[in-house]
């Protein structure tokens, strides 16, 4: 329910409460300061003792409605007593007509039943017109016929009132109902959101475990094809040599056992590269970062400066892995083809997602024209790229020629289970 609703809701409590008091007063006073319409001294105290009556019967209503919560048998008993009093005390006078109207504000609280409200509301516009056609008794015929005749307005006024507050009170309750379903869909559509949410950080985690066992799949079909294959080149030659006396022949077989030796170790090194870092074994994240930075600017005298942001948090492995190697990578750049003066890199963490920016002061280049991955292991933008993409990441690099390079990794954040 709205504030407005309640508050509403509160004054209309007030108003069922205070109401008779009010509209009693205001008849008591009426009648105070015209006492010629109440001739007697036996008359007057036959007021005031109905008076005192109407006054005791709604003190015990006050009393006795604050242990109900609807219409019942005890507030139609009510209805009716306060009827009666209120046409004896019309017939004692015509301006207690006002507190005959107590019926009309509250038959529809006090009564349960239509059929029953609509007989309240009919015998309170029997007082009512008495006292419009002058008050009781009728000296003649034509105050009985004024009498009929304002009986027969005040009905149909009133039933007008009451098919308009019907079809109020529906179209309240249709409201009500509308925005009962509305806050339902709404509830239903925040459980969606949650679950779409849930859903896409499985689908994610998903892709992120398939990734790593591609990637596994790859290094070993990558070691089968090579490594193995070279192991078993080397066991034959080296058995050849064995097998033979004749030194020339022995010498070439040893000389294309080496030379397989030497491809098999520059495979095993590209296929090592491209395994979780040993540095993270022992270091955090930002360790490892820090001493990579400062190894790195002490090898090729340059001078570089690592940035930590944000609240630390404890990355997968995976994640971690990818940042170490990237930022190897970028630097492995910078050194060969940059000719910077300087570097910088920053790592910041987020609510949501961990970023790595790489920075040079070199002379730049044409993204749109990367360098292809070289024959000594080394990656490039384009293995960066596809590290970032593996861990459901992005890279991307800003440079032109002569204003140096940015590189911009941002990676979603993976806590370590």
């Amino acid at each position: 329910m709205t504030i407005a609703g309640t508050t509403l809701d509160r004054r209309w409590e007030l108003v069922l409460r205070w109401h008779p008091y009010y509209l009693l007063a205001t008849s008591v006073l009426l009648v105070s300061s015209q006492l010629d319409l109440t001739p007697g001294t036996d008359q007057r105290l036959i007021t005031v003792a109905v008076i005192v009556a109407a006054v005791v019967l709604q003190l015990w209503w006050d009393r006795a409605r604050r242990s109900r919560t609807g219409p019942d048998a005890t507030s139609a008993t009510y209805f009716a007593l306060r009827w009666l009093v209120s046409a004896v005390l019309v017939g004692l006078n015509p301006f207690f007509a006002f507190y005959v109207a107590t019926g009309y504000v509250d038959n529809t609280v006090l009564i349960r039943s239509r059929r029953w409200q609509a007989v309240g509301t009919f015998a309170h516009s029997l007082p009512m017109a008495a006292a419009q056609a002058g008050g009781l008794p009728f000296e003649d015929a034509g105050q009985w016929i004024i009498f009929f005749g304002l009986l027969l307005a005040n009905n149909v006024l009133l039933g007008m009132i009451g098919h308009f507050v019907r079809k109020e009170e529906e179209r309240s309750e249709a409201r009500a109902a509308t925005i009962a379903a509305l806050e339902r869909t709404n509830t239903a559509l925040e459980a969606a959101i949650e679950e779409n949410a849930s859903l896409h950080a499985q689908l994610l985690l998903q892709a992120r475990e398939v990734g790593v066992v591609e990637e596994r799949r790859r290094l070993a079909a990558e070691i089968h094809d090579t490594i193995a294959q070279d192991l078993i080149g080397i066991i034959t030659q080296l058995q050849a040599v064995s097998g033979t006396s004749d030194p020339p022949a022995a010498r070439e077989h040893l000389d294309r056992a080496a030379d397989l030796a030497r491809h098999s170790l520059g495979e095993a090194r590209r296929s090592v590269h491209n395994l979780a870092p040993l540095s993270l074994a022992h270091d955090t994240l930002p360790q490892a970062l820090r001493n990579t930075v400062v190894q790195w600017a002490e090898r090729h005298h340059t001078r570089a400066e690592f940035t930590l942001t944000g609240t630390v948090v404890d990355l997968h492995d995976e994640t971690a892995a990818a940042i170490l190697r990237i930022t190897e990578e970028a630097l492995t750049n910078a050194a060969k083809h940059a000719g910077a003066c300087r570097v910088g890199v920053t790592l910041s963490y987020m609510d949501d997602e961990v970023t790595l920016d790489i920075r040079d002061d070199g002379p730049g280049f044409d993204p749109h024209r990367l360098p292809r991955r070289d024959r000594n292991g080394g990656f490039g933008l384009g293995g960066m790229r596809a590290r970032a993409e593996r861990n459901s990441g992005t890279l991307t690099v800003e440079s032109e020629p002569g204003y140096g390079t940015a590189i911009s990794t941002r990676l979603p954040v993976h806590w370590k289970e």
